[in-house]
């Protein structure tokens, strides 16, 4: 059996029978503020003792508002993450120099400002929209091949917004482009993606630094409207959500306990692997979560 993927927290870890299965998706779902990004941190964390490298954030934030990736990070694990930019110009022979191209975070809404359906906007917005997206999608692929070819085995899709219907959101578009072409591709074929008419010239380069897409792990971290554990519980699935398509689905929500409300998560499913049915209260503090099995 393939080596499990560590969630960075040894007790969520037990929980799923030794860790995450690689090559999967896991859901962490909850309200916002509920603990989900430092759960993402101390995944990514744990990629430096696992793998030799820390794992990145793709942060699909809309609206400009930070996710904190940073703070938490340094605070946590005491790790001062890098960023890339959204404007910073892709150059092929760049990506082999890990100087240039090994960044821990990509923020790719930044200065956007904007919401995450096409309800919000009218023709030409969207046309607009549409045209940007595609650009910005080129840079993705950049940032994605550029860390996996450095040793990168894992990543965090951040900052996925509630909506009516997933197939109204552009967050949701994205993910299943990055999701289906870049995660679960064979990297010579994101290279061709990536590299185009450039690509025979990048060849031996591209050859040898071939990674297997079967070793990666994603964790996307999505805001429900729900706050209550028991809500979560309880929420329907959409035929083609992305719930319906993970592997694993971490929930994260607000329980009672007496006169007080606490934080607590479940794991709803862990397809492929027993785990621990438990419902898990939890506490965050200045070096992130803390699980309090009893």
């Amino acid at each position: 059996m393939a080596e499990r993927i560590s969630t960075g927290l040894a007790e969520l870890d037990r929980m799923l029978g030794g860790g995450l299965l690689p090559g999967t998706m896991t859901v962490v779902m909850g309200a916002t503020g509920v603990g989900k990004t430092q759960l993402g941190v101390h995944f990514l964390d744990a990629g430096r003792r696992q793998e030799g490298e820390p794992g990145i954030v793709f942060d699909m934030t809309s609206r400009g508002d930070s996710q904190n990736h940073i703070d938490y990070a340094r605070r946590m694990c005491g790790w001062e993450m890098t960023e890339r930019l959204i404007d910073e110009a892709f150059r092929p022979e760049h990506v082999w120099d890990r100087e240039a191209t090994r960044r821990d975070l990509f923020h790719i809404f930044r200065r956007s400002g904007r919401r995450v359906t096409r309800q919000d906007m009218d023709t030409t917005d969207w046309q607009e929209w549409k045209v940007e997206l595609n650009q910005k999608l080129d840079q993705a692929i950049a940032f994605f091949y550029g860390n996996f070819v450095h040793g990168v085995r894992r990543c965090v899709i951040d900052g996925i917004e509630p909506v009516e219907k997933v197939s109204e959101s552009f967050q949701f578009h994205v993910f299943d482009y990055i999701y289906h072409q870049i995660l679960h591709k064979d990297a010579d074929w994101v290279a061709r993606d990536l590299f185009r008419v450039h690509f025979r010239e990048q060849e031996p380069q591209i050859q040898s630094r071939m990674y297997d897409h079967r070793e990666l792990a994603c964790l996307m971290l999505y805001t429900s409207h729900e706050v209550l554990l028991d809500q979560l519980l309880s929420r329907p699935i959409e035929s083609g959500d992305e719930l319906a398509n993970a592997n694993t689905i971490i929930l994260m929500g607000k329980i009672r306990d007496g006169v007080k409300m606490r934080r607590a998560l479940h794991v709803a499913k862990h397809r492929g692997s027993a785990c621990d049915d438990s419902i898990v209260p939890f506490e965050i503090g200045d070096k992130g979560l803390t699980l309090l099995h009893e």
